[in-house]
């Protein structure tokens, strides 16, 4: 069985990138998410649901390389599913 660094694991994981913040309309994104969305100029802060986020994704990801592509695809993929669990009733 390996042993584990405990320390050096806990210093290599970024807390900050899953940090959420709340957007101008009331919707939590997480630092990295708001990073990529800025990063491909997509106006996250005018978006009244997580929906319309996922919708102006939709419309620029095509126009994009793979890796570009998959990038905005694990994001999208993210929100989502935030605004599956948020918004589902149980």
């Amino acid at each position: 069985m390996s042993e584990y660094k405990i320390e050096e694991l806990l210093n290599a994981i970024d807390f900050e990138q899953n940090k959420l913040q709340k957007t101008k309309q009331d919707l939590f994104l997480t630092n990295y998410e708001i990073a990529v969305l800025k990063k491909y100029h997509i106006d996250y802060d005018n978006c009244k649901t997580a929906k319309e986020i996922l919708q102006k994704v939709e419309n620029i990801i095509s126009d994009l390389d793979e890796l570009e592509q998959e990038e905005l695809d694990q994001v999208e993929m993210s929100i989502a599913e935030r605004d599956y669990y948020q918004n589902t009733n149980k």
